[in-house]
Order: structure tokens, then sequence, then C-alpha cells
């Protein structure tokens, strides 16, 4: 549970000599001639207006300190200063109903759902706290919710599954700093105070590679592919050639391919970077997508459902048929960028645009304009002759 704190102790409750002496927040204790002592707090009600037009200020009594202890006189202050920041005039009398963590979670995942790029991000935010918060901290009130709390839900994964702690750790945070914007808490986030004082043991980030095939195997493999007829082989071709992550080759439609100008378009919304990201077609990636066109299917590579695209896991399944252990559908990324480098010797724009990689920080990125799309087509029809063994057909790039 949250401590409240403040300047006065108990010992300077009882022996403070006539006056108002204030704890903090608003709190005071005014101690009169007659030693009597007792509680107020002042707050600003949000909204509203005092009788000369400025901010409504005004004091309430909480109790005389004889019968009200310090701390639930901090309690009380904290609830009217959360009526007040609602809004509320503490003196109608209006009961403070605090949220439980759940409930406010629940809340921001609806709010914030039209934000996220896609709906699998959203389930990914409600989930991870349903399955790592809830059950610690899920019933409990916001404003209760300490370092404590928070640590009993992320030490029990913090080294075994750190990737997933660091993501709970930033969806908690962002879940009690609503819960603050709404009035609901006061103080410095808990998740903050844990991170910046480094109660946590630091964990070494192992850095995990997507398994690539080498890229002296792959003509063989894509002849291999070639001769099969099924979709999933005709997807995987297109990924090898043009270095695209999956979901942007499965979710392609045909309103993205121009034909015209021999570039496919991937709209921002479906792109990592979230940059519209322009790829040139050689002549080998249209000889794939020309014979799908008789399909007439709103996607390029459609599944077993009409006007849908194939599974994410169709292409990696095809790659168990053939029997290619060791191997994944984005490994060909890398496959790509080590051969642009070994044997292109691609100069390294080229080959991180060609990626859709995003090259310096935000001021270069500002003036580099250019997405370099003629200098990525040539090396793409290099990589293209490469990989289907046309290998006369080579042209070095310009530096």
């Amino acid at each position: 549970m949250t401590h409240l704190t403040g300047k006065l102790t108990k010992r300077l409750v009882e022996t403070l000599p006539p006056g108002r002496h204030g704890d903090g927040n608003g709190l005071f204790l005014l101690v009169k001639p007659s030693g009597s002592r007792s509680w107020i707090v002042r707050v600003t009600v949000k909204g509203h207006k005092g009788k000369k037009g400025g901010p409504l200020r005004t004091d309430f009594g909480l109790g005389g300190a004889n019968v009200v202890s310090l701390y639930e006189a901090r309690e009380r202050a904290l609830k009217y200063r959360i009526l007040a920041k609602q809004g509320v005039n503490p003196r109608l009398g209006a009961d403070v109903v605090i949220p439980t963590f759940e409930e406010i979670a629940k809340q921001v995942h609806i709010e914030r759902l039209p934000t996220w790029k896609n709906i699998k991000h959203g389930d990914q935010f409600i989930n991870t706290l349903r399955d790592y918060a809830f059950p610690k901290i899920g019933k409990m009130r916001v404003s209760d919710i300490g370092q404590p709390e928070i640590l009993s839900c992320l030490s029990p994964i913090w080294t075994e599954k750190h990737e997933t702690a660091k993501r709970v750790a930033q969806r908690l945070k962002v879940v009690l700093d609503v819960a603050k914007s709404k009035g609901y808490r006061e103080g410095e986030n808990p998740v903050t105070a844990i991170k910046d004082a480094g109660v946590l043991p630091k964990v070494k980030a192992k850095v995990k590679h997507h398994k690539a095939m080498a890229w002296q195997d792959v003509p063989a493999f894509y002849l291999d592919l070639k001769s099969r007829n099924a979709m999933a082989a005709k997807a995987l071709m297109f990924t090898c050639l043009t270095g695209s992550r999956t979901g942007e080759v499965l979710g392609a439609k045909w309103d993205e391919i121009d034909f015209d100008n021999a570039v496919w378009n991937v709209p921002a919304e479906r792109m990592k970077t979230e940059a519209l990201h322009r790829v040139p077609l050689t002549s080998a990636m249209v000889e794939i997508l020309e014979p799908l066109q008789a399909m007439k299917s709103e996607y390029v590579f459609e599944g077993q459902k009409r006007h849908r695209p194939l599974s994410n896991m169709a292409m990696l399944m095809l790659l168990r048929r053939m029997k290619i252990e060791g191997v994944t559908v984005h490994g060909f990324r890398s496959t790509f960028r080590d051969w642009a480098s070994e044997v292109a010797n691609a100069p390294r724009e080229v080959a991180e645009i060609s990626l859709s990689h995003q090259l310096g920080n935000n001021v270069e990125r500002a003036y580099a304009r250019s997405d370099l799309l003629e200098r990525r087509r040539t090396l793409m029809e290099r990589w293209a002759a490469y990989v289907t063994g046309e290998q006369g057909k080579v042209v070095r790039l310009a530096k």
C-alpha cells in the first residue's frame, strides 16, 4: 500500500506551539492558544471560481487531532484533493470512488485502441497485464499501489522473462500515470521509482537472431521453390527476392502494385517503420505476380479462403515440408543483407533502405529525403539475377 508522507510527525503534532503548521499537499495542523489541535485541508476546486472570479480555494475541517491521527488526516486530505481535482466541491459531500487497477487498465485499453498500429498490439497490452498484474494487484485501488505491489508483479519474471517483464513494467507505468491524471493517485509513479533506484537486477539482454540460410545455398533452394505450384511457394519466392517481412508480403494487395512504374508501394500502416516503403519490382518479381492476377483476388497471395491472405505460418510450414531445418522466413532478410555486403559490396544506406531499416537519428532522416529507389532497383536486379541463376545480367552498383 502507498505510504502517505509529509513534514509533520506524531511528536510534532503533540508539541507544536499555537499557529498553523503545514504537513504538505494542503494539509495543516491548526493549534489554538487554548491548546486545542485540529486538522484542516486547503484545496483548489477544478473548474470552480470564487467570489472574486479567481480559482475556488477553500478550507475544510478534518477533525480534532486528539481523534484523527496524522495518517488518517493525510488519507482524508487525499480524498478531498481527489474530489477537487475532479471538479467536485468537497463541501457537497460527494463520495470518492477510487477504481481498481484492473478497472483503470481496461479503461486505458479501450481508450487507446484507436491509437495502436493493429488489434494485435492492443491485445498484447491488456493480455500481459491480465497474466502478470491482475492476479497480484487487479482488485486493489489504484491509490493503494506502491513499490512493493509493483515488485510483486515484476520480480517473478524479471530474469526468466525479461523482455516480457520490461513490457509489463511499461504498461503498469502507463496505467498508473493515467490514474494520477484522473485524480486517483498522488506522488511519484512507483514503476519510475523502482527503475531509478535500481531495485531490480540488471539483466544482460540476449540478442536473438532469426536463423538464416547461407546466401550460397539460395539459388538451389529457389530452384526447388520454383518447381512447386503452392501459393506458399510463390509467396516465399517473392519474399526471398524482395527481402520484405512476412506480414508485408502476405498482406500485399493488388492496388499496391504499380506495374507501369515497376514499384510495390507498401503503405505506412502496414510497415514496422510506419512510413511508406517503395519496393522496386524486378523482372523476376513481376514474373511471379503476373500469373496471380488471373485469380482476381483482393490479396496478391490468396489463402484457402476467398479474398483472404495466406496464413502467417504458410511459408514456415512449407520450409518444414521441404526439410529445410534451422531456417526462418524472416531470416531471408539477413541472407540478402549478407550477400549485399559480401558479394555486391553495396553501400550501407542502399542495403539498409532496401530492408526498410531507418538510418540515423530524426534530424538526419529529416534531411535524407530520398529513398534511393533507382539505386535499390539496381541492387535488387543484381540479387534477383544471383538467386534465379541469371548471373550474366549482373550490373555493378554505383558508389
